[in-house]
């Protein structure tokens, strides 16, 4: 049986504004807003949603899952991505491969791929 990621949730204390952030990032669609309690992120071309739950007390420390974005200008995006809220966390390379990481308004890290 095959599986297909339909949504990744993240646990909050604010879903809305969570998910309006996430949405402004991405350039997708805040759908399905249940009174604020489970309020959903529609990327614009396609791929899992983004779930953000209202929660009493969020989990603490660094998240287990995490999100990775792939721009065409990584630098540009990291800038922009900062700019706009997220905190610089570290960066990483491993061979060819380089990535920075990030973090939300929440402090959900997230990583963006530069290479």
């Amino acid at each position: 049986m095959a599986f297909t990621v339909e949504m990744i949730t993240f646990d909050t204390a604010d879903a809305r504004a969570l998910a309006a952030w996430w949405a402004a990032q991405l350039g997708g669609t805040v759908r399905d807003d249940h009174d604020g309690w489970y309020v959903m992120v529609v990327p614009p071309e396609g791929g899992p949603w983004l779930g953000f739950q209202k929660v009493t007390h969020p989990t603490p420390g660094k998240n287990r899952v995490h999100i990775d974005l792939r721009p065409q200008d990584p630098a540009g995006a990291i800038e922009r991505l900062v700019s706009n809220g997220a905190t610089f966390v570290a960066e990483h390379e491993a061979g060819p491969v380089a990535w920075t990481v990030l973090a939300d308004p929440d402090g959900n890290q997230f990583c963006v791929g530069r290479g």
